[in-house]
């Protein structure tokens, strides 16, 4: 082995440290520098636009879009997170407590006559306060790990708008040395630039925020037809709105009989009129605008792609783990097309 083999090697080894180094550095931190590159990408429409009207100064540019972005994004998760955290304590106090014979008694009451009419096996029993209870406790020990430590929270969110204000002003250039520091060719990293924001662009404004309109618009029906904890549902409901074929239905139907077990008839036809005009006609509406032709998972991907998310990541996962999927799948469609490109010589 000659000299300039044994530097080569010891270069590399002090690069691959030096590298396992970083990432235990910023490992704490990936969650919030992932979703800032994300919405730098998607608010670069209103950077373009601040950018002309500060007359080309990207500092300036990029400081008025955090503001809106905080505004926008950080403010109403606060408070919806918030709100969430303390519906589902009460609604957990609830059904631990005397009154929970209020909300599941007459739930139980009909599945026990209906388990007298069908044939169901004695040995079968549904209990809805246990089931209701175990989904608000996963709800909560997620939504308190990001409540409990404030210093914790207040840092993600610093790392986040110091994050999402730098990749808004130095993104380009960020790209152009990535691009530079690749060894495949300037045009295939390009084609992946391009697939990758796609798969961001159609992630975050096809599914999954159809789901989230949906859930809002379910949450503001609970309120108005008198179900209660509509906060809470209607998050619930964000969430089911991505499981194919039924979405929706899965906190809207039990709602809307909820509604009438309890002598609410009133309030159980309006939120059926509800659930099928304003909450089922959304996805006719403004998926073709939303979606767009950017690169589209299958629902049942995004599904599964939502609640896997959930299990690695918490809280967030509802946003990462349809965009890993996204970017995997433009990944593997890239490399499909590139033995073509690299196996026949480059002209010009």
């Amino acid at each position: 082995m000659n000299h300039n083999q044994r530097s080569n090697y010891f270069l590399l080894f002090c690069l691959i440290t030096s590298a396992v180094i970083v990432y235990f550095v910023i490992q704490p931190f990936l969650t919030p520098l992932i979703v800032a590159a994300m919405f730098a990408f998607l608010f670069q429409p209103i950077y373009g636009k601040l950018l002309r009207f500060t007359h080309g100064r990207p500092s300036l540019a990029a400081f008025f879009t955090t503001i809106v972005a905080i505004i926008l994004i950080v403010l109403p998760i606060a408070f919806l997170g918030t709100l969430i955290l303390k519906e589902s304590t009460g609604l957990y106090q609830t059904l631990a407590g005397e009154n929970r014979n209020n909300l599941v008694v007459p739930v139980e009451r009909v599945l026990d006559q209906a388990r007298s009419i069908l044939p169901i096996s004695e040995t079968f029993e549904l209990n809805i306060g246990e089931y209701v209870k175990q989904g608000l406790e996963v709800l909560m020990e997620h939504l308190g790990e990001i409540f409990s430590s404030f210093a914790k929270m207040i840092l993600n969110v610093f790392v986040f708008l110091t994050a999402f204000y730098f990749f808004l002003k130095d993104g380009g250039k960020l790209k152009d040395y990535l691009v530079a520091l690749s060894p495949l060719d300037d045009k295939d990293d390009e084609l992946i630039v391009k697939r990758l924001q796609s798969a961001v662009s159609a992630t975050v404004k096809g599914n999954l925020a159809i789901s989230l309109v949906q859930g809002a618009l379910t949450g503001i029906g609970f309120a108005i037809f008198g179900v209660p904890n509509a906060v809470l549902w209607g998050s619930v409901t964000a969430i089911t709105a991505l499981v194919p074929g039924v979405g929706t239905a899965l906190v809207i139907v039990p709602a809307i009989v909820f509604l009438f077990l309890t002598g609410n008839a009133f309030g159980g036809v309006g939120l059926l009129v509800w659930g099928l005009t304003a909450v089922g006609l959304v996805d006719n509406f403004l998926g073709p605008k939303l979606v767009g032709r950017g690169m589209q998972l299958h629902p049942l991907a995004v599904f599964l792609a939502v609640f896997g998310g959930l299990a690695l990541f918490g809280p967030l996962g509802f946003l990462l783990g349809p965009l890993a999927v996204s970017v995997c799948l433009a990944l593997i469609d890239i490399y499909s097309s590139l033995p073509q490109n690299l196996t026949e010589p480059r002209r010009g």
